[in-house]
């Protein structure tokens, strides 16, 4: 064991005469700790939220849309044919986005209307497979031959409908008649629910069948869009630019990442500033080991006297109080990170903390990525070592004569 650690680690062990540095230490340790913990545990929630988000996403939409600059178009199914024979393509399907009204016996609302392929849409209504949305958007009988039609839950509550009964939709693209402008108008029954978890979903959307849709809109054998999914979401950038030799002006294409990119922006910055803002109790734990460090220095000046006049040099002298001050940094970052993931642990088994309705989860969405935690504990260690700096160099700087003879 090199001399300077363990002078470093004497220095700790303070005599009673000496109990305020020794608290002073305590305190430093406490901070870095709590520091620490708190930010692995705040940043483990936030990656929670952004991933939790991301997947109710995407149970929504599809990895890459595939648009029009003229709006609606049709002759889409060689595309789709084009689309199914890339190896990146796990499936592609038409859809048709509507602005309509929809009125029940009770109330009326906005609604944004999808029409989609049950064969090959699964993927947009979530909890829904192929078989149970044809079943969903087939004609029912006993309901006077009626379509079906899927409402977001909020949105069947707030018209106070449910399964079963039956509602109209009315779409601004109706016909010129000799009273005016008459909307286009179709009668469906709710043939059920979904719950996305994110309101502005569940409040306003609807799923119809293709056909109806386009027939309620005016825009036979048109589409607005192509739904792509991948196999990799992550990877929709790369294959982007290997779709774009497909789709020439005035197609073009659109990933999940561009659509939403004001939301996960807006959850990267808040991360970015929570991890920032915690920071700054390591920073204060930081001041904590340098004020301790400059008493340790003023209290110690004979003993430093002593090894300069055997023979240590100015860089021993630094080294004992950064290796005085590191084993501080040390000690409180492995105690901080071992609690911190211990409780993001626990809060992801037990579920333990509810929240309001209000929010989007039920409880909260923990996520620990070791990345974030190895860059939480090297920037604590980092921030420690920054703050032995000037009292080692203090020290190393002390005149053993004047030390000798008045300390």
């Amino acid at each position: 064991m090199a001399f300077e650690l363990f002078i470093a680690g004497r220095y700790l062990k303070a005599k009673r005469k000496e109990g305020f540095i020794s608290l002073i230490t305590f305190l430093s340790v406490a901070g870095v700790t709590l520091g620490v913990m708190a930010l692995v545990v705040v940043i483990a929630v936030m990656s929670g939220a952004e991933t939790d988000f991301r997947k109710r996403i995407l149970g929504l939409e599809p990895h890459i849309l595939v648009m029009n600059y003229s709006g609606k178009f049709d002759a889409y199914s060689h595309l789709l044919t084009a689309l199914n024979q890339k190896k990146q393509v796990k499936g592609a399907s038409p859809i048709l986005f509507a602005q309509a009204m929809i009125r029940s016996s009770h109330s009326f609302s906005g609604v944004m209307v999808r029409g989609i392929d049950p064969e090959t849409g699964f993927n947009l209504v979530k909890g829904f497979n192929s078989e149970q949305l044809k079943k969903k958007f087939e004609k029912e009988k006993q309901n006077e031959n009626l379509p079906g039609i899927i409402l977001g839950h909020e949105l069947a509550r707030s018209i106070g409908v449910s399964k079963g009964d039956k509602v109209i939709l009315m779409s601004p693209n109706g016909f010129i008649s000799p009273m005016g402008h008459i909307p286009s108008m179709k009668r469906f029954v709710v043939t059920d629910t979904f719950d996305s978890g994110m309101y502005e979903y569940d409040s306003a959307m609807a799923y119809v069948h293709l056909t109806q849709a386009q027939q309620l809109s005016g825009a036979k054998n048109q589409i607005s869009a192509i739904g792509i999914w991948t196999d990799d979401v992550f990877n929709v950038k790369s294959v982007t630019a290997n779709l774009k030799d497909l789709f020439t002006s005035p197609f073009y294409l659109r990933d999940w990442m561009d659509i939403n990119k004001s939301l996960f922006a807006a959850l990267k910055l808040e991360k970015t500033a929570m991890f920032i803002i915690l920071t700054l109790i390591i920073l204060v734990a930081a001041f904590n080991i340098a004020s301790a460090l400059i008493m340790m220095v003023m209290e110690k000046n004979k003993d430093i006297a002593v090894l300069k006049a055997m023979g240590a040099t100015n860089k021993s002298i630094r080294k004992i109080f950064i290796f005085q001050g590191m084993i501080i940094g040390f000690l409180g970052t492995f105690i901080g990170t071992l609690s911190g993931v211990i409780i993001c642990f626990i809060l992801k088994k037990y579920n333990f903390i509810q929240l309001p309705d209000a929010y989007p989860f039920s409880t909260l969405p923990v996520q620990l990525e070791y990345l974030d935690v190895l860059v939480i504990a090297v920037s604590a260690i980092i921030i420690c070592f920054f703050s032995t700096l000037y009292p080692s160099y203090k020290a190393s700087k002390m005149n053993p004569v004047e030390a000798i003879r008045y300390g």
